[in-house]
């Protein structure tokens, strides 16, 4: 049996929209089980991510500490962003990410993994990008603001933060599918044969 997600839609028989924010909303649904019965789900409707594993020379991966206010803690995370534009090419956004975050370019992009970080409540979709052959970007930096206001930024070898992962020191999702993927990939077929950068997303459908 071949072990793969595979797309399947039940029957909705209405929706309404609750909640609406400034990127994200709260739907409702009342859907159809497998023995005709209809129940309710909520769930948070969401553009979709990017996020930035971005891997220097010497091993170490570039990473944030930022305040995350619903979970009430200052994380360690690999930059991150939304998919602010229906469409927009997921490598672009990531690009801009990692730009506006860190200062930083890449030459060599790879898809990492593309994950749902919470199937059961949200219909977020996330692609973590593998960037290799860093160096500073040209020009001003990014002015930032709000929770990015005081960033801390650190390049930190990859081993540490799987360490830190699996002795339930560092949460975020991001981070930590990143790092771990990255190291399976690395005790592998290499990061040279992960999927090119503009593979396609099921999941948000881009442009080239």
């Amino acid at each position: 049996m071949a072990i793969e997600d595979t797309p399947e839609e039940w029957t909705v028989t209405s929706t309404t929209t609750p909640f609406t924010g400034n990127k994200t909303s709260v739907r409702t649904d009342e859907v159809v089980m497998p023995d005709g019965t209809a129940v309710t789900r909520d769930y948070q409707v969401h553009p979709g991510s990017v996020a930035v594993l971005a891997l220097d020379g010497e091993g170490r991966v570039l990473v944030l500490r930022q305040y995350r206010h619903p979970v009430r803690h200052r994380l360690w995370e690999i930059p991150a962003g939304l998919l602010d534009v229906p469409g927009e090419n997921p490598l672009h956004a990531a690009q801009r990410e990692l730009y506006e975050e860190a200062h930083v370019k890449a030459e060599d992009w790879r898809v990492l993994t593309d994950v749902y970080p919470t199937p059961g409540g949200c219909d977020e979709a996330v692609r973590i990008f593998l960037a290799r052959e860093l160096s500073e970007a040209e020009g001003e930096r990014f002015e930032v603001s709000e929770e990015e206001a005081d960033m801390e930024l650190a390049r930190v070898p990859v081993e540490d933060l799987v360490r830190g992962v699996l002795a339930g020191e560092l949460h975020n999702n991001c981070l930590a599918m990143g790092v771990l993927a990255l190291t399976a990939a690395q005790r592998g077929a290499g990061p040279d044969a992960l999927r090119p950068a503009d593979a396609p997303w099921p999941a948000r459908p881009f442009e080239a």
